[in-house]
């Protein structure tokens, strides 16, 4: 496998301030080694109508600093943020199966948006980058059968928006996408990998 840390430089640890499996098990696809620090922020702690953008950025960031002000070790902490947006309204993970029900019925038929938030930062420094990645997401029309069984698994239970692309049932609801699809399970490959390899070159000219 192509060791990516080396082809970047990457000359400290690598900390995930997450405990979101989809994100880890990207990170070991893409060739990463990298430490596990899950940093407990609040996550619905915003007001109706806010830049769903400014939002995920500043989620990722709040993450990728707490984890960086606290290791108490050099390392470049990644934070991430992934929120579905439908009609201008935040869909977070559904507080339980009733609200996941809900939260299908609103998606079916509809195009709804992903965003996901990278933030890096650099523990000795704090220095910081942040990038975001927008993806469309188009839903067939669900049969109310087909909300309840896939509600019953628990699967919705922990995903943004009651949902999986990878892996899971929830990829059949799927009828199109418009952009990255590794947005929409967490972690924006191509945007991480680039944004990563700019602020590991930044940092090394600060």
């Amino acid at each position: 496998m192509l060791n990516i840390a080396k082809l970047i430089n990457l000359d400290k640890p690598l900390i995930l301030a997450s405990q979101s499996p989809r994100r880890q098990k990207l990170l070991k696809e893409l060739g990463f080694e990298f430490e596990i620090m899950p940093a407990y922020i609040n996550e619905d702690d915003y007001s109706d109508g806010i830049d769903p953008v400014k939002h995920v950025k500043d989620l990722s960031l709040k993450k990728a600093e707490f984890i960086a002000k606290n290791i108490g070790k050099p390392a470049i902490v990644l934070g991430s943020d992934t929120i579905v947006v439908l009609k201008d309204k935040i869909l977070n993970k559904p507080i339980d199966k009733q609200d996941a029900v809900r939260m299908l019925n609103s998606l079916s038929g509809s195009t709804h948006i992903v965003y996901t938030g990278l933030a890096l930062v650099n523990s000795d420094t704090m220095m910081n980058k942040i990038a975001v990645q927008k993806t469309e997401v188009t839903f067939r029309e669900l049969a109310q059968d087909e909300i309840d069984a896939y509600v019953e698994t628990g699967s919705p239970l922990d995903k943004a928006g009651a949902y999986g692309i990878q892996d899971d049932f929830g990829a059949v609801f799927v009828n199109h996408i418009n952009g990255c699809y590794y947005n929409i399970v967490g972690l924006p490959l191509e945007l991480l990998y680039s944004t990563l390899k700019d602020f590991l070159c930044e940092s090394r000219n600060d």
